[in-house]
Protein backbone atom coordinates (compact mmCIF):
# COMPACT_ATOMS: atom_id res chain seq x y z
CA UNK A 1 0.00 0.00 0.00
CA UNK A 2 2.75 2.21 0.64
CA UNK A 3 4.59 1.97 -2.82
CA UNK A 4 1.44 2.42 -4.51
CA UNK A 5 0.56 5.83 -2.44
CA UNK A 6 4.71 6.84 -3.07
CA UNK A 7 4.42 5.71 -6.54
CA UNK A 8 1.19 7.97 -7.55
CA UNK A 9 2.56 10.86 -5.47
CA UNK A 10 5.30 10.42 -7.50
CA UNK A 11 3.48 10.36 -10.97
CA UNK A 12 1.11 12.96 -9.59
CA UNK A 13 3.70 15.54 -9.14
CA UNK A 14 5.60 14.68 -12.07
CA UNK A 15 2.05 15.13 -14.71
CA UNK A 16 1.39 18.90 -12.13
CA UNK A 17 5.29 19.74 -13.06
CA UNK A 18 5.10 19.27 -16.75
CA UNK A 19 1.98 20.44 -17.43
CA UNK A 20 2.56 23.70 -14.93
CA UNK A 21 -0.62 24.96 -14.54
CA UNK A 22 0.15 27.66 -12.86
CA UNK A 23 2.69 29.05 -14.65
CA UNK A 24 0.57 28.27 -18.26
CA UNK A 25 -2.81 30.28 -16.36
CA UNK A 26 -0.93 33.55 -17.68
CA UNK A 27 -1.12 32.30 -20.97
CA UNK A 28 -4.29 30.29 -21.26
CA UNK A 29 -5.86 33.95 -19.82
CA UNK A 30 -4.20 36.08 -22.55
CA UNK A 31 -5.89 33.63 -25.31
CA UNK A 32 -9.59 33.50 -24.20
CA UNK A 33 -9.53 37.37 -22.67
CA UNK A 34 -11.60 38.63 -25.63
CA UNK A 35 -14.65 35.54 -24.95
CA UNK A 36 -17.30 35.39 -22.31
CA UNK A 37 -17.07 33.58 -19.37
CA UNK A 38 -19.12 30.51 -20.43
CA UNK A 39 -17.06 30.49 -23.31
CA UNK A 40 -14.23 30.79 -21.75
CA UNK A 41 -15.30 27.46 -19.02
CA UNK A 42 -16.35 25.66 -22.32
CA UNK A 43 -12.86 26.42 -24.69
CA UNK A 44 -11.18 25.16 -20.77
CA UNK A 45 -13.24 22.14 -20.59
CA UNK A 46 -12.48 21.15 -24.22
CA UNK A 47 -8.79 21.63 -24.16
CA UNK A 48 -8.05 19.35 -20.92
CA UNK A 49 -10.43 16.64 -22.12
CA UNK A 50 -8.40 16.98 -25.60
CA UNK A 51 -5.29 16.65 -23.60
CA UNK A 52 -6.89 13.95 -20.98
CA UNK A 53 -7.68 11.42 -24.35
CA UNK A 54 -3.92 12.11 -26.10
CA UNK A 55 -2.45 10.93 -23.10
CA UNK A 56 -5.01 8.12 -22.14
CA UNK A 57 -4.00 6.43 -25.75
CA UNK A 58 -1.02 6.47 -25.22
CA UNK A 59 -1.40 5.74 -22.14
CA UNK A 60 -2.94 2.01 -22.80
CA UNK A 61 -1.66 1.57 -26.37
CA UNK A 62 1.47 3.11 -26.59
CA UNK A 63 3.22 -0.19 -26.77
CA UNK A 64 1.29 -1.32 -29.99
CA UNK A 65 2.45 2.04 -31.04
CA UNK A 66 5.77 1.51 -30.18
CA UNK A 67 5.72 -2.54 -31.70
CA UNK A 68 4.55 -0.82 -35.39
CA UNK A 69 7.18 1.47 -35.46
CA UNK A 70 10.30 -1.03 -33.43
CA UNK A 71 10.61 1.50 -30.48
CA UNK A 72 11.55 -0.40 -27.56
CA UNK A 73 10.75 1.43 -23.88
CA UNK A 74 14.75 2.35 -22.98
CA UNK A 75 14.60 4.06 -26.55
CA UNK A 76 11.60 6.20 -25.12
CA UNK A 77 12.94 6.85 -21.25
CA UNK A 78 16.05 8.31 -23.05
CA UNK A 79 14.55 10.61 -25.43
CA UNK A 80 11.84 11.54 -23.42
CA UNK A 81 14.02 12.16 -20.63
CA UNK A 82 16.15 14.63 -22.63
CA UNK A 83 12.92 15.96 -23.72
CA UNK A 84 11.71 16.78 -20.00
CA UNK A 85 15.03 17.73 -19.20
CA UNK A 86 15.11 20.37 -21.23
CA UNK A 87 11.78 21.82 -20.41
CA UNK A 88 12.50 21.28 -16.70
CA UNK A 89 15.88 23.04 -17.45
CA UNK A 90 14.08 26.34 -18.98
CA UNK A 91 11.64 26.43 -16.38
CA UNK A 92 14.72 26.53 -14.01
CA UNK A 93 16.12 29.58 -15.79
CA UNK A 94 12.78 31.37 -15.84
CA UNK A 95 12.38 30.89 -19.19
CA UNK A 96 9.26 30.52 -21.55
CA UNK A 97 8.96 26.75 -22.54
CA UNK A 98 9.84 26.83 -26.70
CA UNK A 99 7.62 23.61 -26.80
CA UNK A 100 4.61 25.97 -26.40
CA UNK A 101 5.80 29.55 -26.65
CA UNK A 102 6.26 29.29 -30.41
CA UNK A 103 2.56 27.64 -31.45
CA UNK A 104 1.29 29.72 -28.67
CA UNK A 105 2.76 32.89 -30.47
CA UNK A 106 2.16 31.89 -33.69
CA UNK A 107 -1.66 31.38 -32.94
CA UNK A 108 -1.66 35.48 -31.15
CA UNK A 109 -0.28 36.65 -34.82
CA UNK A 110 -3.83 35.32 -36.68
CA UNK A 111 -6.73 35.98 -34.35
CA UNK A 112 -8.82 36.07 -37.81
CA UNK A 113 -8.14 32.34 -38.00
CA UNK A 114 -11.69 29.93 -37.53
CA UNK A 115 -8.71 27.64 -36.10
CA UNK A 116 -10.39 25.73 -32.46
CA UNK A 117 -7.72 26.99 -30.25
CA UNK A 118 -9.13 25.29 -27.50
CA UNK A 119 -7.68 21.85 -29.22
CA UNK A 120 -4.87 23.65 -31.08
CA UNK A 121 -2.92 25.16 -29.12
CA UNK A 122 -4.18 25.25 -25.59
CA UNK A 123 -4.74 21.08 -25.79
CA UNK A 124 -2.05 20.16 -27.96
CA UNK A 125 0.41 20.77 -27.37
CA UNK A 126 0.17 23.25 -24.23
CA UNK A 127 -1.02 20.68 -22.10
CA UNK A 128 -0.63 17.59 -23.85
CA UNK A 129 2.78 18.06 -25.53
CA UNK A 130 6.05 16.22 -26.31
CA UNK A 131 7.39 16.38 -22.64
CA UNK A 132 3.64 14.95 -20.96
CA UNK A 133 3.56 12.43 -23.26
CA UNK A 134 6.96 11.19 -22.57
CA UNK A 135 6.23 11.68 -18.83
CA UNK A 136 2.99 9.36 -19.42
CA UNK A 137 4.95 6.85 -21.19
CA UNK A 138 7.33 6.83 -18.82
CA UNK A 139 5.60 5.84 -15.94
CA UNK A 140 3.63 3.37 -17.54
CA UNK A 141 6.57 1.56 -18.58
CA UNK A 142 8.21 1.68 -15.25
CA UNK A 143 5.92 -0.88 -13.83
CA UNK A 144 3.81 -3.53 -15.64
CA UNK A 145 0.26 -4.16 -14.48
CA UNK A 146 -3.16 -2.24 -15.20
CA UNK A 147 -3.24 -0.80 -11.88
CA UNK A 148 -0.11 1.27 -12.87
CA UNK A 149 -2.03 2.43 -15.81
CA UNK A 150 -4.84 3.20 -13.96
CA UNK A 151 -2.87 5.19 -11.43
CA UNK A 152 -1.05 7.26 -14.50
CA UNK A 153 -4.59 7.97 -16.16
CA UNK A 154 -6.33 8.59 -12.63
CA UNK A 155 -3.31 10.86 -11.79
CA UNK A 156 -3.60 13.11 -15.08
CA UNK A 157 -7.58 13.12 -14.45
CA UNK A 158 -7.14 14.39 -10.94
CA UNK A 159 -4.49 16.74 -12.98
CA UNK A 160 -6.97 18.14 -15.58
CA UNK A 161 -9.33 18.84 -13.29
CA UNK A 162 -7.55 20.90 -11.08
CA UNK A 163 -5.99 22.44 -13.88
CA UNK A 164 -9.21 23.38 -15.12
CA UNK A 165 -10.70 25.26 -12.07
CA UNK A 166 -7.28 27.19 -11.73
CA UNK A 167 -8.00 28.26 -15.42
CA UNK A 168 -12.08 29.41 -15.12
CA UNK A 169 -10.32 31.37 -11.88
CA UNK A 170 -7.71 32.59 -13.55
CA UNK A 171 -8.40 36.24 -13.06
CA UNK A 172 -9.23 36.16 -9.47
CA UNK A 173 -6.06 33.73 -8.75
CA UNK A 174 -3.76 35.97 -10.18
CA UNK A 175 -4.84 39.03 -9.06
CA UNK A 176 -4.04 37.45 -5.40
CA UNK A 177 -0.84 35.92 -6.35
CA UNK A 178 2.54 37.92 -6.34
CA UNK A 179 4.63 37.92 -9.77
CA UNK A 180 7.65 37.06 -7.87
CA UNK A 181 6.04 33.87 -6.28
CA UNK A 182 4.77 32.25 -9.82
CA UNK A 183 8.84 32.40 -10.25
CA UNK A 184 9.54 30.70 -7.49
CA UNK A 185 6.75 28.17 -8.29
CA UNK A 186 8.36 27.76 -11.85
CA UNK A 187 11.43 27.34 -10.55
CA UNK A 188 10.55 24.70 -8.30
CA UNK A 189 8.20 22.95 -10.84
CA UNK A 190 12.12 23.06 -12.97
CA UNK A 191 13.87 21.85 -10.84
CA UNK A 192 11.42 18.57 -9.73
CA UNK A 193 11.34 17.99 -13.85
CA UNK A 194 14.93 18.07 -14.04
CA UNK A 195 15.42 15.14 -11.30
CA UNK A 196 12.72 13.26 -12.82
CA UNK A 197 14.36 13.53 -16.02
CA UNK A 198 17.70 12.04 -15.49
CA UNK A 199 16.12 9.39 -13.59
CA UNK A 200 14.00 8.49 -16.85
CA UNK A 201 17.49 8.23 -18.65
CA UNK A 202 18.97 6.20 -15.94
CA UNK A 203 16.14 3.99 -16.19
CA UNK A 204 16.27 4.10 -20.03
CA UNK A 205 20.19 3.41 -19.78
CA UNK A 206 19.50 0.11 -17.46
CA UNK A 207 16.91 -0.96 -19.72
CA UNK A 208 18.63 -0.92 -22.81
CA UNK A 209 21.71 -1.97 -21.48
CA UNK A 210 19.09 -5.63 -20.06
CA UNK A 211 18.17 -5.82 -23.72
CA UNK A 212 21.87 -5.94 -24.80
CA UNK A 213 22.42 -7.93 -22.49
CA UNK A 214 20.01 -10.34 -23.42
CA UNK A 215 20.70 -9.99 -27.24
CA UNK A 216 16.83 -8.83 -27.26
CA UNK A 217 18.19 -5.75 -29.87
Amino acid sequence: MHDIFLHTATVFMGFFAMMNPIGNLPVYLGMVQEYSKAEQRRIALKALFSAFLIIAVFSVFGHIIFALFGITIPAFQIAGGVIVFIIGYQLLNARDVSFHKDTCERHRKSDHDKEDIAIMPLGIPLLAGPGTISTAMNFVGSQKGMLNTVVVIGAFAVICVITYFLFISGKKITGMINPSFMKVVSRIMGLILTVIAVQMMINGLAGAYHLVLNNEI
